[in-house]
């Protein structure tokens, strides 16, 4: 193990010793460290990557801290490569714009902005925007782009500052980065540091809910420190005199909560109903959680017996998507050269790197065309319409894309 990690023995919200072994994915490398060419005869650092809840404040969590340098200061990352996250955040800003009465003298403010997929929507309609963002190549395109980005990672020091400076926000955005911070409380305290009085904070996480009930394991990787339910991110929030006034379930990242909370105590009928909704299904309890391995270590051997049998007939096999979900997938199931050839991704900042761990090179999409592999195993399930679409010639080629998750279905 090295240096740059530490192992939590206790709760990272609410520093609770109850904590409960949900699933092992042993000793992993970091999910988004695509290697360059020059580095593939270097060794790789791995990390243990074990899942737990908390009984004391229904948590799920991995038990091991990565420096955030090292997984986030130069970032592969760009949201701007996906259409639905694009589409999701423009259809928000457009929302909150008008509910919040939102003009010339607000300001948005997004937590981990990152190349300003999100900001950009509220600088068309005129409202002044900040983003934090500590990558600092994302934070450089996003500058680029026109977007005014302080490049730090946010907690109560950076609020601090920002609210020095006379910088509070009518409304704070907090797209899929609650799971990646190791100091939630200084997250949430940061928040109702730069919250305006009447302001709103919008925030949305994977359900773990989600990824339990369709088995999405490959969440589960070392950026991902926590996995959240309603349940843990209400007693997150109160403690720090924050609020969930609103949820929304959303389909985007195979299924996610999108909260909104203020600075007052008046939650909606929806958030009522869901907080009573799991305690009835049991998320405030470890056993809600305990057949969670048995399903993933099925689907590990359906999806490693199909790769064989179809290795076994001569077909060729490449994957979809070198993302961090599929470095978790493809490390855990022991997928590697036997199985399959390559990795193609969208993104102009993969293309040329290596897969960690596996490390297959990673092409361009029109790759597909081209080679015409049979299958391709599709590492991104969460984007399936879109890639599906995307790929329309492939498909008409006869190609054929393997979805691992929910279930293992080929299409």
């Amino acid at each position: 193990m090295s240096a740059k990690s530490v192992t939590e023995t206790k709760c990272r919200v609410c520093s609770g010793h109850n904590l409960s072994s949900v699933l092992s994915l042993g000793q992993t490398p970091l999910a988004n460290s695509l290697i360059p060419e020059n580095k593939l005869t270097e060794p790789e650092d791995r990390y243990p990557l074990e899942l737990v809840f908390c009984s004391d404040c229904s948590l799920v969590q991995i038990t091991e801290t990565v420096a955030p340098e090292a997984l986030f200061s130069d970032y592969v990352y760009f949201s701007s490569f996906a259409d639905t996250t694009l589409k999701n955040a423009e259809q928000l800003v457009t929302k909150l714009t008008g509910t919040r009465n939102l003009g010339k003298d607000s300001l948005a403010m997004e937590i981990a902005s990152n190349d300003g997929y999100l900001l950009q929507h509220y600088l068309k309609a005129g409202v002044p925007v900040l983003g934090i963002e500590p990558a600092q190549n994302i934070a450089k395109v996003a500058t680029e782009r026109g977007i005014d980005t302080v490049c730090e990672f946010f907690g109560k020091q950076c609020a601090q500052e920002l609210k020095s400076q006379g910088k509070q926000a009518d409304v704070i955005h907090g797209n899929n980065v609650l799971a990646h911070v190791a100091d939630l409380n200084g997250v949430a305290e940061g928040i109702g540091i730069v919250l305006k009085q009447n302001g709103m904070a919008s925030i949305e996480v994977p359900y773990v809910r989600d990824m339990v009930d369709h088995v999405e394991f490959d969440t589960i990787y070392h950026e991902h420190l926590c996995y959240f339910s309603l349940t843990a991110l209400d007693k997150l929030f109160r403690q720090h005199n924050l609020f969930i006034t609103d949820v929304e379930r959303i389909s985007i990242h195979g299924g996610s909560l999108r909260i909104f909370i203020t600075k007052t105590d008046t939650p909606s009928a929806a958030v009522q109903e869901l907080l009573a909704e799991e305690q009835k299904i049991g998320m405030n309890t470890v056993g809600y959680y305990a057949n969670f391995g048995a399903r993933v270590s099925n689907l590990r051997k359906e999806l490693r017996d199909l790769l064989q049998q179809l290795k076994k007939q001569g077909k060729r096999v490449a994957a979809y998507g070198a993302s961090a979900k599929g470095s978790t997938l493809l490390n855990f199931f022991e997928i590697g050269q036997e199985s399959m050839d390559y990795v193609v991704d969208r993104s102009t900042v993969k293309q040329g790197r290596y897969t960690p761990g596996t490390r297959f090179p990673i092409f361009p999409t029109e790759k597909l065309v081209q080679d015409m592999p049979d299958y391709c195993l599709l590492l991104t399930w969460n984007f399936a319409d879109e890639i599906l679409q995307q790929q329309s010639e492939y498909r008409k080629k006869g190609g054929q894309f393997i979805i691992p998750i929910p279930e293992l279905k080929i299409v």
